[in-house]
């Protein structure tokens, strides 16, 4: 899918801020007095070396002189976090105050500026990689991300869903292949209804076993959203890569995804308190209903029970997403506070959750997510540390995106 002409304008035009700028040959070093791998280590005093952005050395404190040197101070360095599961282009219509559903005529332009902003809003909230589950907008987005003429996060995108009505398993394959051919990083499948109807399976096993299978065969992860144990069930034998959702699960079927390895991205906090926070920009579009709005509120306390259970299934590898949608994008570090400080998550655990594991999940485990040597140098730095304090996640200060600074602030520092 390439960029109108005019939507490459108005993507350009939106560089407000620029990061900055070195050469490519210019060694740069972040040093801060804590340092998280993103594998659960933590290190004392650690000078992070980047060269053409990808990370070169980890040595100790002031040991390493460089052509541009950042001294984060007491600071906590870290890998960006990798939200899994976010809807980038949703916004909430200028003239009608409600979350756009097509209704209201937006032109290529308006999309491409609100997914931008939002995207802006991400990365300045700590998230340097993000699955954007999906739309036709993500993808010119990511282009002009990967071209650094508009600052965010690295998008991932499955562009167009898998659904009931997508038709048979030799249409629904079709349509595999018709997402790969747009550029699609990854297949998103509709398993069951909205949380409002119920939840209930959609998709039947043949279903399932052709968008799964087929996207296997491209090389392709399978992101499926699914609530109950048969849906889910479904879905772990067909082969699919994550379930979204989850918050019907029985234990048994936490365990059978441990057995296969299907992850489980449970979203379990920022996209109920951001509805409910936000419930008169959705109420009245489609089935934001007052009853899907109740069905929600009786939702989230066994999707937090799901999520505690999960805790003590081993193996269950539970990875941070959001489902981000208009009004919660920048506010994504708000889900891993609260499986800390609700569900019971160690600290550290959920950090790890939001770098290396997340990265596992979207298939790039080999590249970021992690401090290492020959990884993208994607970092934050927060107040505080927030493997003792998740909460320190809200208070991010310094953002680095393949190499470039899209946040530095000085003044908070201690």
């Amino acid at each position: 899918m390439r960029l109108g002409t005019s939507v490459r304008i108005c993507l350009a035009l939106l560089v407000a801020v620029s990061p900055a700028s070195v050469g490519a040959q210019q060694t740069v070093v972040v040093r801060a007095a804590t340092v998280l791998d993103g594998r659960g280590a933590k290190w004392a005093d650690r000078d992070v070396v980047i060269r053409d952005g990808v990370i070169v050395a980890i040595e100790a404190g002031g040991s390493v002189a460089g052509d541009v040197r950042y001294d984060l101070g007491d600071l906590t360095l870290m890998p960006g976090l990798i939200d899994t599961h976010v809807h980038i282009g949703w916004h909430f219509d200028r003239e009608t105050g409600k979350t756009h559903s097509g209704r209201v005529e937006e032109t290529a332009e308006d999309a491409a500026l609100y997914a931008a902003a939002n995207a802006w809003q991400t990365l300045r909230g700590g998230v340097t990689t993000a699955l954007s589950l999906g739309a036709g907008v993500d993808i010119p987005l990511r282009e002009a991300i990967a071209s650094g003429a508009v600052p965010g996060p690295r998008i991932l995108s499955s562009i167009q869903a898998v659904t009931a009505r997508t038709g048979s398993p030799a249409e629904i394959r079709q349509h595999v292949d018709r997402m790969a051919e747009l550029g699609a990083d990854a297949i998103k499948i509709f398993a069951s209804g909205s949380i409002r109807d119920g939840g209930v399976p959609t998709l039947s096993q043949a279903q399932l076993d052709a968008a799964c299978g087929r996207a296997s065969e491209l090389g392709l992860r399978s992101y499926v959203h699914a609530y109950d144990p048969e849906s889910v069930r479904r879905v772990v034998y067909a082969g699919c890569s994550q379930v979204e959702h989850g918050a019907l699960l029985d234990r048994p079927t936490l365990e059978l995804m441990a057995e296969r390895g299907v992850y489980l991205d449970p979203n379990i906090d920022l996209v109920f308190r951001n509805y409910f926070e936000n419930a008169e920009h959705f109420v009245g579009v489609g089935n934001y209903t007052e009853e899907g709005f109740a069905q929600m509120r009786r939702a989230q306390p066994l999707a937090l029970e799901v999520f505690r259970q999960g805790l003590s299934v081993p193996g269950l590898k539970m990875v941070f997403g959001t489902d981000a949608v208009a009004g919660s994008h920048g506010r994504n570090y708000q889900e891993l506070v609260y499986r800390v400080e609700e569900g019971g998550q160690n600290p550290m655990d959920a950090v790890v959750s939001a770098t290396s594991l997340a990265a596992g999940a979207i298939g790039l485990e080999g590249s970021v997510g992690s401090l290492v040597e020959g990884f993208a140098a994607d970092l934050i730095a927060v107040d505080g540390d927030p493997s003792e304090d998740v909460g320190a996640l809200g208070r991010v200060r310094f953002v680095m995106r393949a190499g470039l600074v899209y946040r530095n602030d000085p003044t908070t520092r201690r």
